[in-house]
Protein backbone atom coordinates (compact mmCIF):
# COMPACT_ATOMS: atom_id res chain seq x y z
CA UNK A 1 0.00 0.00 0.00
CA UNK A 2 1.08 3.52 -0.98
CA UNK A 3 1.81 5.75 2.57
CA UNK A 4 -0.44 8.79 1.75
CA UNK A 5 1.05 12.39 0.48
CA UNK A 6 1.80 14.68 3.07
CA UNK A 7 -1.42 16.96 0.97
CA UNK A 8 -3.85 14.08 1.35
CA UNK A 9 -3.30 14.90 5.05
CA UNK A 10 -3.81 18.64 4.84
CA UNK A 11 -7.33 19.67 5.57
CA UNK A 12 -8.93 21.64 2.90
CA UNK A 13 -10.22 24.44 5.20
CA UNK A 14 -10.66 25.82 8.52
CA UNK A 15 -13.50 27.00 10.49
CA UNK A 16 -13.71 30.66 12.43
CA UNK A 17 -14.12 27.93 15.76
CA UNK A 18 -11.15 25.93 14.50
CA UNK A 19 -8.83 29.02 13.73
CA UNK A 20 -9.50 30.69 16.89
CA UNK A 21 -8.51 28.29 19.58
CA UNK A 22 -5.28 27.88 17.45
CA UNK A 23 -2.25 29.25 19.21
CA UNK A 24 -1.49 32.92 18.23
CA UNK A 25 1.94 33.33 16.40
CA UNK A 26 4.06 36.88 15.49
CA UNK A 27 7.28 36.65 14.46
CA UNK A 28 10.00 36.79 16.60
CA UNK A 29 13.17 37.59 15.02
CA UNK A 30 15.06 40.73 14.40
CA UNK A 31 13.62 43.59 12.52
CA UNK A 32 15.13 46.03 10.99
CA UNK A 33 13.09 49.78 9.89
CA UNK A 34 14.94 50.99 7.06
CA UNK A 35 15.98 54.82 7.30
CA UNK A 36 19.55 55.35 6.66
CA UNK A 37 21.69 54.41 2.96
CA UNK A 38 23.65 52.11 5.24
CA UNK A 39 20.59 49.66 6.39
CA UNK A 40 19.10 49.82 2.94
CA UNK A 41 22.43 48.27 1.25
CA UNK A 42 23.08 45.71 4.18
CA UNK A 43 19.18 44.81 3.64
CA UNK A 44 19.48 44.43 -0.33
CA UNK A 45 22.65 42.11 0.35
CA UNK A 46 20.88 39.91 2.73
CA UNK A 47 17.98 40.25 0.04
CA UNK A 48 20.22 39.25 -2.95
CA UNK A 49 21.47 36.14 -1.24
CA UNK A 50 18.22 34.71 -0.55
CA UNK A 51 16.20 31.81 -2.61
CA UNK A 52 12.78 32.92 -1.16
CA UNK A 53 11.56 36.29 0.58
CA UNK A 54 7.90 36.85 2.19
CA UNK A 55 6.61 39.96 0.98
CA UNK A 56 3.54 42.31 1.57
CA UNK A 57 2.38 45.92 1.87
CA UNK A 58 0.66 48.15 4.40
CA UNK A 59 -1.24 50.95 3.26
CA UNK A 60 -3.06 53.73 5.32
CA UNK A 61 -6.72 52.97 5.48
CA UNK A 62 -9.28 55.00 4.32
CA UNK A 63 -12.66 55.36 6.05
CA UNK A 64 -14.60 58.05 3.47
CA UNK A 65 -16.09 57.24 0.65
CA UNK A 66 -13.89 58.37 -2.61
CA UNK A 67 -10.82 58.16 0.03
CA UNK A 68 -7.90 56.19 -1.10
CA UNK A 69 -4.00 56.04 -0.43
CA UNK A 70 -0.83 54.49 -2.39
CA UNK A 71 0.94 51.70 -0.01
CA UNK A 72 3.40 53.00 2.99
CA UNK A 73 5.28 50.37 3.54
CA UNK A 74 6.86 47.07 1.90
CA UNK A 75 7.57 44.43 4.20
CA UNK A 76 10.32 41.80 3.40
CA UNK A 77 11.11 38.82 5.80
CA UNK A 78 14.62 36.61 4.79
CA UNK A 79 15.58 33.53 6.35
CA UNK A 80 17.59 35.87 9.26
CA UNK A 81 15.69 39.13 9.07
CA UNK A 82 12.68 40.98 8.49
CA UNK A 83 12.92 44.22 6.69
CA UNK A 84 10.68 47.40 6.91
CA UNK A 85 10.72 49.64 3.87
CA UNK A 86 8.96 53.17 4.53
CA UNK A 87 7.88 54.23 0.69
CA UNK A 88 8.33 57.89 1.33
CA UNK A 89 12.08 57.49 1.46
CA UNK A 90 12.59 57.33 -2.54
CA UNK A 91 16.15 55.25 -2.23
CA UNK A 92 14.13 52.26 -1.20
CA UNK A 93 12.29 52.36 -4.14
CA UNK A 94 15.25 51.13 -6.65
CA UNK A 95 15.92 48.14 -3.77
CA UNK A 96 12.61 46.74 -4.15
CA UNK A 97 12.65 47.25 -7.59
CA UNK A 98 15.67 45.21 -7.84
CA UNK A 99 14.49 42.67 -5.81
CA UNK A 100 10.84 42.61 -7.56
CA UNK A 101 12.59 41.98 -10.80
CA UNK A 102 15.35 39.42 -9.61
CA UNK A 103 14.69 35.89 -11.15
CA UNK A 104 16.91 33.90 -8.75
CA UNK A 105 14.56 34.98 -5.72
CA UNK A 106 10.81 33.90 -5.37
CA UNK A 107 8.73 36.63 -3.85
CA UNK A 108 5.88 35.02 -2.20
CA UNK A 109 2.76 36.62 -0.63
CA UNK A 110 -1.03 36.63 -0.51
CA UNK A 111 -3.39 38.97 -2.82
CA UNK A 112 -0.12 40.11 -4.42
CA UNK A 113 -1.97 41.54 -7.47
CA UNK A 114 -2.81 44.24 -5.77
CA UNK A 115 0.04 44.85 -3.68
CA UNK A 116 2.01 44.96 -7.13
CA UNK A 117 -0.67 46.82 -8.98
CA UNK A 118 -0.78 49.62 -6.63
CA UNK A 119 3.03 49.49 -5.71
CA UNK A 120 3.23 50.16 -9.89
CA UNK A 121 1.90 53.84 -8.89
CA UNK A 122 4.81 54.39 -6.79
CA UNK A 123 7.38 53.21 -9.00
CA UNK A 124 8.05 51.35 -12.06
CA UNK A 125 9.04 47.52 -12.63
CA UNK A 126 8.65 44.31 -13.92
CA UNK A 127 7.86 41.55 -11.57
CA UNK A 128 9.47 37.74 -11.73
CA UNK A 129 9.57 35.07 -9.93
CA UNK A 130 6.25 35.98 -7.59
CA UNK A 131 4.38 33.70 -6.07
CA UNK A 132 1.15 33.92 -4.56
CA UNK A 133 0.13 31.51 -2.13
CA UNK A 134 -3.66 32.12 -2.31
CA UNK A 135 -3.63 31.08 -6.02
CA UNK A 136 -1.48 27.91 -5.61
CA UNK A 137 -3.90 26.81 -3.10
CA UNK A 138 -7.07 27.56 -4.92
CA UNK A 139 -5.44 25.94 -7.93
CA UNK A 140 -5.41 22.45 -5.54
CA UNK A 141 -8.31 22.91 -4.30
CA UNK A 142 -7.95 24.68 -1.08
CA UNK A 143 -11.44 26.32 -0.23
CA UNK A 144 -9.79 29.10 1.75
CA UNK A 145 -6.86 31.64 0.22
CA UNK A 146 -6.00 34.16 2.79
CA UNK A 147 -3.30 34.27 4.57
CA UNK A 148 -4.51 33.60 8.16
CA UNK A 149 -6.55 30.94 6.95
CA UNK A 150 -3.12 29.55 4.91
CA UNK A 151 -1.54 29.85 8.44
CA UNK A 152 -3.79 28.28 10.13
CA UNK A 153 -4.42 24.87 7.60
CA UNK A 154 -0.61 24.51 6.97
CA UNK A 155 1.05 25.84 9.73
CA UNK A 156 -0.89 25.45 12.85
CA UNK A 157 -1.21 28.58 14.18
CA UNK A 158 -2.94 32.19 14.57
CA UNK A 159 -1.58 35.26 12.87
CA UNK A 160 -3.23 38.43 14.89
CA UNK A 161 -5.11 41.18 12.89
CA UNK A 162 -5.24 43.95 15.51
CA UNK A 163 -2.88 46.56 13.92
CA UNK A 164 -4.22 46.09 10.37
CA UNK A 165 -6.06 49.61 10.11
CA UNK A 166 -3.74 51.73 11.62
CA UNK A 167 -2.00 54.49 10.38
CA UNK A 168 0.70 53.41 8.37
CA UNK A 169 1.87 56.46 6.73
CA UNK A 170 2.77 58.08 10.57
CA UNK A 171 6.48 59.19 10.37
CA UNK A 172 7.37 56.31 13.52
CA UNK A 173 5.42 52.98 13.37
CA UNK A 174 4.42 51.31 16.63
CA UNK A 175 6.23 48.47 18.37
CA UNK A 176 2.99 46.81 17.40
CA UNK A 177 2.78 48.05 13.75
CA UNK A 178 6.30 47.01 13.26
CA UNK A 179 6.00 43.73 14.61
CA UNK A 180 2.68 42.85 12.62
CA UNK A 181 4.27 43.78 9.49
CA UNK A 182 7.01 41.61 9.89
CA UNK A 183 4.44 38.96 10.83
CA UNK A 184 2.43 39.25 7.61
CA UNK A 185 6.23 38.08 5.72
CA UNK A 186 7.52 36.24 7.76
CA UNK A 187 4.32 33.96 7.66
CA UNK A 188 4.21 34.10 3.72
CA UNK A 189 7.70 32.95 3.59
CA UNK A 190 6.61 30.02 5.95
CA UNK A 191 3.59 29.10 3.93
CA UNK A 192 6.10 28.87 0.53
CA UNK A 193 8.33 26.73 2.68
CA UNK A 194 5.44 24.31 4.35
CA UNK A 195 3.89 24.82 -0.07
CA UNK A 196 7.44 23.26 -1.07
CA UNK A 197 7.47 20.22 1.89
CA UNK A 198 3.68 19.33 0.42
CA UNK A 199 4.46 19.57 -3.07
CA UNK A 200 1.76 22.01 -4.51
CA UNK A 201 4.61 24.21 -5.58
CA UNK A 202 5.09 22.31 -8.53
Amino acid sequence: MNNPSPQSETARAISRDDLNILPVRRYEGPVTFIDTPALLFAALTDIRGERVVGLDTETRPAFRKGESYLPSIVQVATANMAYIFPLRYPDTHAVISEMLQANGTAKAGVALAYDLRTLRQVFPFSEKSVVDLGIVAKRHDYGQSGVRNLAGIFLGYRIPKGAKTTNWSAAQLTPAQIIYAATDAWVCRELYLKFEEVGILR
